[in-house]
């Protein structure tokens, strides 16, 4: 009987040590991009995100499209290269576009899950066209800036308040809309919940989730095959004692509803990432001046693309709306 208690009590303790270095690894995997990169998860992940797109001839050439003006504008456009070292001490990096007249309009552009600056370039296009400085930085640990763990918005929302900072140093008279796609767009809405300056005048939000626990616990399933019980609730609490947030903070909705600012939430109808309904729950949580558009037809951030005309006078008839 001692004996196979004792035998008991071994593959119990191996089981419990099999869990936990399963869930230091798919936190590793999920978020840490240093990691993905050396088990390949990065490409992994990038795959099943492109297959999950809506494929059609008007998306595509759509894209291109904005793709060549981009390049064109590039050409020409007015920027700078920026740096700021952030409160512990990682160092990131931004680039900010002038329009050709004087102007104190400014957007800040805030990229996806795995992304970098460069993917926003065709929006900061059309907004320096319209008479604004766009700054667009990579958020922490994608693109040119440092950082051990991805935030899923949450740390980034602090982070971000560096670069508001950084405008307004620039120019006090600045009005400022933040502007961000997926992940960029939940931390833009999570920032809304935050005291902000008194310069920031509307939210622009592309495809946000409602908040990081819900889109783990879809996303285990969809991108590494892991059941979401009872791996993800252990795998919040390495995040914590790794990485310094919980998931279960980091939520857009509990944000929107504490904002006054003007907020437009734009979705796509066919988004197989970020379920539509997640769009619905943000607007109509959001509490002050708001508006919905979803576009039929399009995946996750593909909106700008399915119907660029459509998206872009929404955005800028509702920014000059809120003037």
């Amino acid at each position: 009987m001692k004996k196979c208690r004792n035998i008991l009590l071994v593959i119990l303790l191996l089981l419990f040590i099999l869990h936990w270095t399963i869930c230091y690894f798919a936190v590793s995997l999920a978020l840490v991009p240093s990691f993905m990169e050396k088990t390949e998860a990065f490409e992994e992940v990038t795959e099943t995100a492109v297959k999950a797109l809506v494929q059609t001839s008007d998306i595509q050439n759509n894209h291109a499209a904005a793709i060549q003006e981009t390049k064109e504008w590039l050409e020409t456009a007015s920027y700078e290269k920026l740096s700021l070292t952030s409160e512990d001490d990682y160092l990131f990096k931004a680039v900010t576009f002038s329009p050709e007249e004087e102007s104190h309009k400014w957007v800040l552009l805030l990229h996806g899950y795995t992304g970098w600056k460069e993917e926003l370039y065709p929006i900061a296009c059309q907004y320096v066209q319209r008479g604004y400085h766009a700054l667009v930085p990579d958020m922490r640990c994608s693109g040119e800036s440092e950082g051990d763990f991805i935030g899923m918005g949450w740390t980034d929302r602090l982070d971000n308040m560096l670069w508001l900072n950084e405008i307004l140093a620039r120019d006090p008279e600045a009005e400022i809309i933040i502007h961000g796609q997926s992940m960029g767009a939940s931390c833009a809405l999570m920032m809304s919940g935050e005291t902000l300056p008194s310069q920031v005048s509307a939210i622009v939000s592309d495809c946000a989730y409602t908040d990081a626990y819900s889109m783990f616990a879809k996303q285990m399933k969809d991108w590494f095959g892991l059941p979401s019980f009872p791996l993800l609730d252990s795998m919040n609490l390495v995040l914590q004692l790794r990485g310094g947030y919980d998931l279960k903070d980091a939520s857009a909705l509990e944000a929107v509803k504490k904002t006054n600012l003007p907020v437009l939430i734009i979705h796509g109808e066919e988004d197989d990432m970020v379920p539509v309904d997640m769009a619905y729950e943000l607007y109509e949580a959001a509490d002050g001046e708001k508006e919905l558009l979803i576009v039929p037809g399009a995946g996750h951030a593909q909106s700008v693309d399915k119907d660029p005309k459509t998206y872009y006078d929404t955005v800028f008839e509702f920014l000059e709306s809120i003037g």
